[in-house]
């Protein structure tokens, strides 16, 4: 139990602070007349975050070996963290030995250690799970977090998207039954920004202008015919906000030359620079940005540990240490850390045992989750787990209560309804934001 050493003096801050919250008369949200005007509608906290960048650890990343250390196990029979633990700046709270960078600057975020869920052996229905705060369903395709984000807030800039991934495509980032006008702008590197707003190099403006001319006509007598059609009508405006985004404003975005190189240096490699691109792109303006870290494994496995995998562990870990905490610095830098909600995120845990080979399995009873900046109550862990991070013992959170807590910090309500054609869909499937994170 020596890396819960803390356990009392967090219950006593927890308790100290749910009473407090007990006693303040949360606000309504105020971009949701219809909230304000029901007084039979729950209340909400309200944060100050005007983007969110959302850092996706596709794999399941090892909670134990990270954000929630315990008594080091031997890689084999004994079970337990594979590194050691250090302190951060929260006192009496510890992590990952690797994370040496991000340890300090704790008094600026929060570690929630009692995520769960029921997916267990599924990589996809997990990540769908975190994305859309809800299990597959066989006749609603659920949006995604960031097309929610898109529908409930417009771009803060001009001519720049609200949803931006830094990933491969997928249904599970995708707007389901919002339709296409929610969906994403994505990109895979960096040094080329998105691949679907480059103009080929033969392509000369005044050939483009003819192009789209004779595009934008076909495309009102289509939609003349097709006036009752909502989907044609989304993909329609897709299309024209695709040549507004491919002018030079939004593009220039994606020049990362233009920092100094040695803030390039700090951030460190490809995914360092994604996170680098990630706030520029809230400084344009857009809302929600997703940052995928391991688009190609970078120890052969990424964050799905198994075997071999978890003695590459470490590499994964500094990397991510090596940006988060460039980005936390450059953020609070700039003064618009309070204004970003910074969410590092995967689909599950691993369990304390090792497998035959070394590695870690998949766990989804416990796992461990991280938030900086956003106007959050920052410096405190959330939930607990036992002595070896299998079991959530204290505060559990639901993976709707995080989105609801990701959107209450964004100032939108997450029991709004949305309509997926004339059935009513609440944003978030009941989730209960985590109160003790707002002021």
């Amino acid at each position: 139990m020596s890396t819960n050493r803390f356990t009392t003096r967090r219950r006593f801050l927890g308790q100290a602070g749910a009473a407090g919250l007990a006693a303040t008369s949360f606000p309504l949200l105020t971009r949701c007349p219809a909230v304000a005007a029901d007084q039979t509608q729950p209340r909400f906290p309200r944060g100050k975050a005007e983007s969110c960048i959302f850092i996706w650890l596709g794999g399941g990343a090892c909670h134990i070996d990270t954000w929630d250390p315990k008594e080091r196990g031997d890689g084999k029979k004994q079970s337990g963290s594979y590194y050691d633990a250090i302190a951060t700046a929260i006192p009496e709270v510890s992590v990952c030995q690797h994370l040496s960078r991000v340890a300090p600057l704790l008094d600026r975020g929060v570690i929630i250690r009692s995520l769960h869920h029921n997916v267990f052996d599924e990589h996809a229905a997990a990540t769908n799970m975190l994305h859309t705060g809800r299990a597959t369903s066989g006749t609603v395709i659920y949006p995604s977090i960031g097309s929610i984000v898109s529908h409930e807030l417009p771009p803060r800039g001009d001519g720049v998207p609200a949803y931006v991934v830094m990933g491969y495509p997928n249904v599970t980032r995708g707007p389901g039954f919002l339709g296409a006008k929610y969906g994403y702008v994505y990109l895979t590197e960096t040094d080329v920004g998105p691949n679907g707003l480059v103009r080929p190099p033969e392509i000369g403006d005044a050939r483009q202008s003819r192009r789209e001319a004779l595009l934008a006509k076909m495309r009102d007598r289509f939609l003349d015919r097709q006036a009752k059609d909502e989907t044609v009508q989304n993909y329609a405006a897709v299309s024209v906000e695709g040549f507004r985004l491919a002018g030079p404003q939004f593009m220039s975005v994606f020049d990362l030359k233009k920092e100094p190189a040695d803030l390039r240096a700090k951030y460190g490699d490809e995914f360092g620079q994604r996170c680098l691109l990630s706030r520029r792109l809230v400084e344009a303006g857009v809302r929600f940005i997703e940052v995928s870290f391991n688009l190609n494994f970078v120890n052969g496995t990424g964050w799905d540990t198994h075997n071999e995998g978890q003695l590459k562990q470490h590499e994964l870990i500094e990397s991510l240490d090596r940006a988060l905490a460039s980005l936390i610095l450059d953020l609070d830098q700039k003064r618009i850390l309070d204004r970003t909600l910074v969410v590092v995120a995967t689909e599950f845990g691993r369990p304390p045992e090792f497998d035959a080979g070394g590695g870690r399995g998949h766990h989804s009873k416990a796992f461990s989750i991280f938030l900086a900046g956003g106007g959050l109550r920052t410096g405190q862990v959330i939930g607990e787990t036992d002595e070896l991070g299998r079991e959530v013992v204290e505060r559990p959170v639901s993976v709707p209560d995080l989105h609801a807590t990701i959107h209450c910090a964004l100032g939108i309500n997450p029991a709004k309804e949305l309509y997926a054609s004339d059935r009513p869909v609440p944003i978030t499937d009941r989730g209960e934001p985590v109160r003790e994170l707002f002021a």
